[in-house]
């Protein structure tokens, strides 16, 4: 399990390295022009696609890189959320989900293949005070038009209309500062 769980962050590592930039420059589409209604702009988290591995994870199937601004990290080194101190106003975080696909080269491998979306998370005390200080994004992406959207009612799981989308699912970590996610032992 242990070599499985260092080989499925190399492989979701290398694949951001190769695959982040060129996707950014195929797209027909400037994702930094879309919104959540009444909540956080893609444009706010602009160059997440370079932001260092904070962990990766699996959810019903569905592979995930969660990505982190140098706030968020240094946050994590200095032991946030594990200390009780809350993240810093700025921490902010991407989590990349794809449809794994077997890798056709080394069939026992199960690499990321089609992009699903990408779900932000801002800290900002102020903007964001009735949902634990943290502001959430859902976009979702279409592999056939190349382009992506804000999440809905009808996504799976569904999303609200604001940036408090994700808060309902992270009080269950309120004693993490709302936060799931694990930095992990390099």
């Amino acid at each position: 399990m242990k070599n499985n769980s260092k080989l499925l962050i190399a492989i979701v590592a290398a694949t951001l390295v190769s695959l982040g930039g060129a996707a950014l420059a195929l797209s027909g589409q400037d994702k930094y022009e879309l919104k959540v209604p009444n909540g956080l702009a893609f444009s706010e988290f602009r160059g997440y696609e370079g932001w260092q591995l904070i962990s990766v994870s699996e959810n019903g199937g569905v592979y995930a890189a969660i990505l982190g601004n140098p706030t968020i990290i240094d946050a994590f080194r200095s032991g946030i959320p594990g200390n009780g101190k809350p993240f810093p106003d700025g921490a902010r975080m991407a989590k990349i989900h794809w449809i794994p696909k077997k890798l056709e080269t080394f069939p026992a491998a199960t690499v990321p293949a089609t992009q699903h979306d990408v779900d932000f998370m801002v800290k900002d005390s102020k903007r964001f005070a009735d949902s634990g200080g943290w502001g959430y994004a859902v976009f979702e992406y279409d592999a056939t038009s190349d382009k992506f959207a804000p999440g809905t009612e009808a996504s799976k799981p569904p999303q609200a209309h604001d940036a408090k989308c994700g808060f309902a699912c992270h009080t269950i970590v309120k004693d993490r500062d709302y936060v799931f996610t694990d930095y992990r032992h390099r």
